[in-house]
């Protein structure tokens, strides 16, 4: 079996301010290595579960180097940095793989329960894909299955966790913590680590037939700008229109086409 995992910061247990996940703050070192830790329950599980090849995305921050590589066990490939390929967060992912987990996620820009909810970068005040709010584990998984690789894990904030559930049919979540507000709830380390192993290797023991999602046959994205400067700029993309003073809308029946815009415009 060949496992693709996409990781990211914002969704680990411990996070609950920016600055914790900012490599220039005093902070950052301590969830790293929370991240790093989440990572490697994973790919415990995914080797219980009989993953013989494993490929992590260290996905968070502008040069996606948060994860230690020399704790990486051996079949383990970590890809760092980026090379500016639309699937970004899902970067390396192609059909040979046999199923894709998604660690240390979180909800959506316009979403609550993480007090960092966003998708992508502070840009957008929300995207939507087809009417939905469009969170990083909805865009990417969504790569995934473009590849045919089904998607069968995510671990995460509780909101996205729930809001994710429906969006593949073989998927297993587990939650890290929780948010209101400001304020997040943040779950026992320990008890993560269990939890992570446990649920990793439970969703990739299961007959993975059926697990892949359908894709819709068309693709309408609405992206609401925090500036109405910002929406005028990205106007000029082709096949953007300008929806409103800071809201701009595009679609496509291919989605990579809907990645590839995404990527240039937000």
């Amino acid at each position: 079996m060949k496992v693709f995992i996409s990781a990211d910061i914002e969704g680990v247990t411990t996070t609950t301010v920016w600055d914790e996940t900012e490599p220039t703050h005093s902070a950052y070192p301590t969830h790293a290595k929370q991240m790093t830790d989440e990572v490697l329950a994973c790919i415990q599980g995914a080797k219980d579960a009989g993953a013989k090849e494993i490929v992590v995305k260290d996905a968070h921050g502008m040069e996606g180097s948060n994860i230690d590589p020399t704790l990486m066990p051996s079949g383990v490939i970590l890809l760092r940095n980026w090379t500016g390929h639309p699937y970004t967060m899902a970067e390396g992912i192609d059909k040979t793989f046999d199923a894709a987990m998604f660690v240390g996620y979180h909800s959506p820009a316009g979403r609550a329960g993480n007090p960092m909810s966003h998708t992508m970068t502070g840009n957008p005040v929300y995207i939507k894909l087809n009417g939905v709010l469009a969170s990083e584990f909805m865009l990417y998984s969504y790569a995934c299955a473009l590849e045919g690789v089904p998607t069968v894990f995510l671990s995460g904030d509780k909101t996205l966790c729930e809001d994710s559930k429906a969006l593949h049919p073989k998927l297993t979540t587990c939650d890290v913590k929780d948010g209101i507000g400001s304020m997040t709830m943040n779950y026992s380390t320990q008890d993560t680590m269990v939890k992570l192993r446990e649920l990793s290797k439970e969703a990739l023991s299961q007959d993975l037939s059926g697990a892949l999602v359908k894709l819709p046959d068309h693709f309408n994205v609405e992206i609401c700008y925090k500036t109405h400067m910002r929406a005028e700029e990205v106007s000029w993309y082709p096949g953007v229109t300008r929806k409103s003073d800071n809201t701009i809308t595009f679609q496509s029946d291919d989605y990579f086409e809907i990645l590839r815009t995404i990527k240039w415009i937000i």
